[in-house]
């Protein structure tokens, strides 16, 4: 899947991605090539290839180095995952192949074996936090670049942390509110103390506070620098995720300003036309961060696309299609080019009722489709929500109408204030970012359990039987197990550490 050149270039960072073994604690850090870690960071140029290097793993298949299967392909199997567990994404049945069919029934994500989706999100994080660990300890006396240079790259590598953090404590604890005192994931900020394996489980709330740490040391050092690749973390990038945070941290005041900051003027939302082909090209207007990925660098069966679209016959094309509950779908009206996004007429076999049709790939008989981790609609309803919280409902109002107005032109909430108007902004919320990987996320931070809707053309029936229908709010099945691997090797760490 790679050529040569990628293939070098990935030996080059191999400082910080090492195979782990079962014995092998994935907090460690020590390099075990010959390439030395002095080596590799005493110039400018080879830290900016690392920093590089971090966002094209976002990608990577079976980064672990495990020989895991195709489901795990970097971010995008993750929120996958995170969308299938919640209520919003059907499996349409069980398929021949069967990738990601038991993170739709519950089970998934309370295996704590090597390869398992919690096994693999733990080593992705922490391999990722390794890396810019090794940057933020060495950039600064880097030989060669200017000033603004490494700043630039400072600004990166903190905000690759945070956004670690931020995913690292989502899927391994409940929400930040309420919790704040329960066992969060450690916290390692210390490339070089990382060998000594002595890192248990922070709070909840000191990982939230390391993650504001980093996000203001990042916005600090990438303020007014400009950076127009989307495949880097910018200014507006760390605003989004600081707009994230303080969602999860009920800091409407916060959210509603750091959204703003985010989208800021620089990008142009979608409007109806570009929102049927906005999901596979880097180049759309509203995205803010993504992965350009070409098709030599495709990951092929073992991809997003691969998983969600029909398009190129992969495992999706196979009986394992991911539909909209008719539930929700029947909410979107009349009239919004969000409805036209999923199968209604001409169904069959390989396009059943309710197939998702919005995340496609450009080109037939081509992988060359990229990933989306953040775009500015996203931002608008993390400001309607919070203004909404607030009381501003004016506000709440004129953020919300600004995202759907484009799609629904005959959209008008003048009339909605109060709890019929945040209920509104959930509604929304649901139906613009499906697919996108915030379903449990959500489900966690707004306490109300897990409730999927059954019959005709929903969860069950026809498709493939999800098991678990409802859970109260809280529910340990929310949350990731610990790798066995890791209790078993970190000193600080024992049974009595796993999630329930």
């Amino acid at each position: 899947m790679k050529n040569k050149s990628q293939i070098l270039f990935a030996l080059l960072l191999s400082c910080s991605l090492f195979i782990v073994s079962c014995k092998k604690d994935y907090l460690e850090t020590k390099p075990s090539d010959a390439v030395t870690n002095a080596e590799l960071v005493k110039e400018i140029a080879t830290i900016s290839t690392i920093i590089t290097g971090t966002g094209t793993a976002l990608f990577e298949y079976n980064l672990s180095g495990t020989n895991g299967g195709h489901d795990f392909f970097g971010q995008k199997a993750l929120d996958l995952s995170n969308d299938l567990v919640g209520e919003d994404m059907i499996v349409h049945a069980q398929g021949n192949y069967r990738w990601f069919n038991t993170d739709y029934q519950y089970i998934e994500w309370t295996r704590p074996q090597t390869n398992r989706r919690s096994d693999n999100a733990w080593f992705m994080y922490y391999n990722l936090i390794s890396r810019v660990n090794n940057v933020l300890e060495n950039v600064d006396a880097a030989i060669g670049g200017t000033k603004e240079d490494k700043e630039t790259i400072k600004g990166q590598a903190y905000a690759y942390r945070a956004y670690c953090y931020y995913f690292l404590a989502n899927y391994f604890q409940q929400t930040y509110k309420g919790n704040e005192s329960k066992p969060g994931v450690p916290i390692v900020i210390s490339k070089s103390d990382a060998s000594k394996n002595k890192y248990g489980r922070n709070t909840l709330k000191e990982v939230f506070d390391q993650i504001l740490s980093d996000l203001k040391a990042a916005e600090i050092n990438l303020m007014n620098k400009t950076i127009t690749d989307k495949t880097t973390m910018n200014y507006n990038v760390v605003c989004g995720f600081r707009a994230r945070t303080a969602l999860l941290m009920e800091d409407w005041l916060v959210a509603a300003d750091y959204a703003k900051k985010a989208y800021g003027g620089n990008y142009t939302l979608m409007n109806a036309t570009e929102y049927k082909s906005g999901f596979s090209k880097i180049s759309n207007p509203e995205w803010m961060w993504g992965s350009y990925i070409p098709s030599d660098q495709a990951t092929i069966y073992a991809s997003f696309f691969s998983h969600i679209d029909i398009t190129n016959q992969g495992y999706a094309y196979f009986d394992a299609q991911k539909k909209i509950p008719k539930s929700l779908y029947d909410k979107i009206p009349t009239g919004d080019v969000r409805k036209t996004l999923y199968t209604i007429t001409g169904a069959s076999n390989t396009d059943p009722l309710y197939n998702q049709k919005k995340f496609r790939v450009s080109l037939r008989n081509s992988w060359a489709a990229d990933y989306i981790y953040m775009r500015a609609g996203e931002m608008y309803l993390i400001e309607a929500e919070a203004y909404a919280k607030l009381g501003q409902d004016v506000a709440a109002r004129t953020a919300l109408t600004a995202i759907v107005k484009p799609k629904y032109p005959t959209y008008s909430i003048s009339s909605l204030s109060g709890q019929a108007l945040i209920d509104e902004i959930y509604l929304q919320r649901k139906i613009e970012l499906w697919g996108e990987g915030f379903s449990m996320i959500d489900i966690k931070r707004l306490g109300k359990g897990l409730h999927r809707t059954t019959g005709a053309g929903n969860h069950g029936i026809q498709n493939l039987d999800p098991i678990i229908y409802d859970l109260p709010a809280g529910h340990p099945f929310f949350l990731m197990r610990i790798p066995q691997r890791e209790i078993d090797t970190n000193i600080l760490m024992t049974e009595a550490d796993q999630n329930p």
